[in-house]
């Protein structure tokens, strides 16, 4: 069921923590592999905008993805991103270690899925959202579902909110003007 604008506002502005997954999500989903086994993902340069703004105004982001990559990795670290738990085959578990490390309640998480594999993390975090192209599934049990695709610009829509329902977003346009 639906929530309120007025419920949603509520929740982004409790945000202290985003989660988000990789595959789908930073990126477009799809996965390009050479001969030799290399892989290759294309990020979306707005989408690495919000995640250094979240992070230039105090908001800790984290990414727990299945898969395992190094780009991922050398991606996250430009960004800022210091909790980077790859291989993960149960996400709820890995969520509630990072909100216990940080003294969070899952109340001011937000965590952005786009598949199946994301649904038992989605359930117990503050605000769940997804993605344009996420699953039917992910997208009737998320409270904010992004206008724009994963790995284009979806996580920067995300990040815009969050930072706007907070007052963090007119700041931040300050400091780059």
């Amino acid at each position: 069921m639906p929530i309120s604008a007025d419920e949603l506002q509520l929740k982004l502005k409790k945000v202290g923590m985003v989660f988000l997954d990789v595959d789908g999500v930073l990126t477009d989903g799809r996965l390009l592999l050479t001969d030799d086994g290399r892989e290759y993902k294309a990020f979306d340069a707005k989408d690495g905008f919000g995640i250094r703004a979240l992070v230039l105004s105090g908001i800790k982001v984290a990414v727990i993805t299945g898969r395992e990559s190094e780009v991922v990795k050398r991606r996250c670290k430009k960004l800022g991103i210091n909790d980077v738990c790859q291989g993960v085959t149960k996400k709820h578990e890995e969520f509630q270690r990072l909100i216990d490390k940080y003294g969070l309640s899952a109340e001011e998480t937000c965590f952005v899925g786009d598949d199946i594999n994301d649904i038992a993390v989605l359930r117990i975090s503050g605000l769940p959202a997804c993605v344009a192209d996420a699953v039917p599934e992910v997208k009737e049990i998320c409270d904010l579902v992004a206008a724009r695709k994963g790995g284009r610009g979806a996580v920067r829509e995300i990040a815009e909110s969050i930072l706007k329902s907070q007052g963090r977003w007119e700041e931040l346009i300050s400091e780059f003007s």
